[in-house]
């Protein structure tokens, strides 16, 4: 995928790795939008999974709607390749808001469905909510000075590698304050209707980091999970709102420890056990 074509329209960021004979595993990402930042658990996923990962254009100014339609196309257009392969659907943060969204309107597609995190929690900050009305005030040149301000909130930063944080600092500054201003205007009018929550019926698998210093994920995870009918919550107890970040998480481990894997997800595994 060329950098050209992530900025003209969503995409799907592929691997080096395709294997079509797996499940596939679609990430949608938090605010930046990039899908950069899966790649510390990329190769963890791969045992088990084909993984696609949306990647936004840094200037997309689209509504759920749009964004919801658009994932959908891209994954009917892997579909098409491969049609009879489960999907297992995985949001962090802002990506967890738009995989409810994409869940509720297409539930068949999907035979698991992992929230990491979810920023469905932004409107039980009122103080974050009302603070991110004013960031348009904020001269330009403060937004860099922002982003590394906002970093003890986004994670732990002794659990991740500095390699990382440098990528997660990079990727933050890298998406345009008029994106980044459209995205949590997302968040503040985010709304999903409990009754079609209450209709997905395959499992769901619910994680939160117990330090997440931004938003109050572990309640949110609570919330969610009284309303779903099939979930089981995974609180991690040191990780942040980036947890995926974080040396210690494998988010694969995580999905095999909490029997969330099906026999073809579980299958790469065994095949490597053998090796």
């Amino acid at each position: 995928m060329t950098i050209t074509e992530v900025e003209l329209n969503p995409c799907f960021l592929t691997p080096k790795r395709v294997q079509p004979e797996y499940p596939l595993l679609v990430y949608l990402p938090g605010m930046d939008g990039t899908g950069q930042l899966l790649r510390s658990q990329t190769a963890g996923l791969e045992i088990g999974f084909d993984v696609r990962c949306l990647a936004l254009p840094r200037k997309d100014l689209n509504s759920w709607d749009v964004l919801t339609k658009s994932v959908l196309d891209l994954i009917d257009a892997e579909l098409e390749k491969s049609s009879h392969r489960p999907v297992y659907l995985c949001g962090e943060s802002f990506g967890g808001c738009l995989a409810m969204k994409v869940a509720i309107q297409a539930p068949h597609l999907f035979k698991r469905i992992i929230l990491i995190n979810p920023a469905s929690a932004f409107q039980l900050r009122p103080w974050l909510s009302w603070a991110s009305q004013l960031t348009y005030l904020v001269p330009s040149g403060l937004y860099d000075v922002g982003a590394l301000g906002l970093l003890p909130f986004l994670a732990s930063l002794s659990r991740i590698s500095q390699s990382d944080r440098h990528d997660l600092l990079k990727t933050m500054r890298s998406v345009p304050e008029e994106t980044v201003l459209w995205r949590l205007s997302l968040l503040r009018e985010f709304h999903v209707d409990e009754e079609k929550l209450r209709r997905l019926t395959q499992p769901v698998l619910l994680i939160a980091g117990a330090s997440d210093r931004l938003l109050p994920s572990v309640s949110e995870v609570n919330r969610i999970g009284n309303i779903l009918p099939n979930n089981k919550i995974v609180v991690l107890p040191n990780c942040g709102h980036a947890c995926l970040l974080e040396q210690d998480t494998n988010l694969y481990k995580i999905l095999k420890d909490n029997d969330f894997l099906e026999r073809k997800a579980d299958m790469g595994t065994e095949l490597e056990a053998r090796g």
